[in-house]
Parts: C-alpha cells; structure tokens; sequence
C-alpha cells in the first residue's frame, strides 16, 4: 500500500471501513446486545426452582416461565430470516401478528414439557448463531427496508426487525418473567 492510499483509508471513517468488509460498528452493537439479553436470560432462568419453571405467565398467558424461555430461544431463526429478507427489500406481508399468536400458541403445547436444560441450550446456541449472522449484516442491509405486516404494511428497516424482534425479545421477556414471579 502506498502512501496516498493509507491517508486516504486513515481519513475513510472506521465505520464506512468495515461496511465495505460486513462487519459494522451498528451490526457489531446489535449482536452484543443480542448477546447481553440473551445472557441476561439464561443466567436468570438458571436460578429458577422446578415450581417457578413451572409458573404460569399470567391468568390471560397460560405459557409457563419454561416454555417463554424456549419460545425465546426458538424466535431467534425466525426473527434473523425476516431481518434478512427485509435487508434484501422483500415485502412480508404474511407475518402478521395472527400469524404470531398462532406460532406462539402451537409451540406453547409442543413444549409444554420443555426442561430447563434443554431451553438453556437452545437459548445459547440461538442466540449465538443470531449474533453471528448479524453481525454479516452491513450498513446497507441495516438500513434496507420492506413492507411488513407485523408493522401493518408499513416499509421498516431491517434494523429495526432486528431491534424490535431479536434484540428486544429475551429482554423483554425477562422483564415480564420477573415480574410474573415478583422478583
């Protein structure tokens, strides 16, 4: 490398570097803190007794602690595809929030008996390998965008389906998981 080309990559800003490479700062942060709430998670639900394993969610959400653990764990594929085809500019119309419920519902009685060990796995193998794939993702996929009908038709930002979807769930779910068993 030549002299003008090293000034000229010193003065290219870090981030606008590695979007060239796929490997973003923005797509790096999202992947940590996929990362930190799945963590966060999974070092909660692993000082869980069998009774509190076994709590139902609310009177209305009749899913065990265990299984919104697994359910966690299991969106994780799911959530990144959307992410995915988002970045890619393909329109989602189909994943509805029915379509939601309905995913959620089937695999409430599938893993009704789901252990503690067996969703502590699953949550760390997929949110590993979420992690990894975004951290793929570059500046121009994070900001490629799609209708979607999660967002009632509305073009959003693969980021975002990041952001709302895999980033946000295990925090989200831990936060009602606390507070389902008061602590």
């Amino acid at each position: 490398m030549n002299s003008l080309q090293e000034e000229t990559l010193a003065a290219v800003p870090q981030s606008a570097a590695n979007h060239k490479i796929g490997m973003g700062r923005r797509a790096e942060l999202l992947a940590n803190r996929i990362e930190e709430g799945a963590a966060g998670l999974a070092a909660f639900a692993e000082g869980l007794s069998d009774t509190e394993w076994r709590t139902p969610m609310s009177a209305h959400d009749r899913r065990t602690v265990g299984v919104i653990v697994h359910h966690v764990a299991s969106m994780y594929p799911i959530e990144i595809g959307l992410a995915r085809a988002v970045a890619g500019g393909n329109a989602a119309p189909e994943v509805t929030w029915e379509l939601v419920a309905d995913i959620n519902a089937k695999h409430a009685q599938e893993q009704a008996e789901v252990t503690k060990a067996a969703a502590l796995e699953l949550l760390r193998r997929n949110s590993a390998e979420a992690a990894a794939a975004v951290r793929t993702f570059t500046d121009n996929e994070l900001d490629g965008t799609a209708p979607v009908g999660l967002s009632f038709g509305a073009p959003v930002t693969a980021q975002f389906i990041i952001e709302d979807h895999a980033l946000r769930h295990s925090w989200h779910h831990l936060a009602r998981i606390r507070s389902t068993l008061s602590r």
